[in-house]
């Protein structure tokens, strides 16, 4: 089956950069192992939004894990929402957990958890973090990996 026939519009063409989140088109494909929990871990060590107070550049190291049942969410649609975020004035909180919400509304996930490390603004680092559902018993989910902000030292 072809990507289009998928219902997928991005893959495997060409995509402009949409201009904020509500224009990103998130799309999702079948999973091919639905009788299975197994998670699935996208990383996007350079994730950049905007403070809508200063509108200064923000920026995180996301990590988001999911264990699917029915749908996978596409990763080309997914980064391209992600990297939507650039011209987007919102709070660390609003980011992280919209994303996680958008992701869950779309695929419906039997687990998701989401993981914004934030860098610091104003000398404080967030960090934010939120989930739905519970981990399917028997699964393996792996430490997120990022280490807590230490500066300098």
């Amino acid at each position: 089956m072809s990507h289009t026939e998928q219902g997928l519009s991005q893959l495997g063409a060409a995509s402009a950069l949409p201009q904020c989140p509500d224009e990103a088109v998130l799309e999702r494909v079948p999973n091919p192992h639905p009788d299975t929990n197994y998670v699935t871990r996208f990383t996007m060590p350079e994730f950049t939004s905007i403070c809508p107070v200063t509108s200064q550049p923000d920026f995180a190291h996301l990590v988001l894990d999911f264990v699917a049942d029915k749908w996978l969410v596409e990763s080309k649609s997914l980064k391209l929402y992600l990297l939507s975020f650039r011209n987007h004035g919102a709070f660390h909180e609003d980011c992280t957990v919209a994303i996680g919400k958008r992701i869950v509304a779309l695929i419906e996930p039997r687990w998701l958890r989401i993981g914004g490390y934030w860098y610091p603004r104003g000398g404080m680092p967030i960090d934010v973090f939120w989930q739905h559902g519970e981990v399917p018993s028997g699964t393996w989910v792996p430490d997120q990996g990022v280490q807590p902000y230490r500066g300098r030292g």
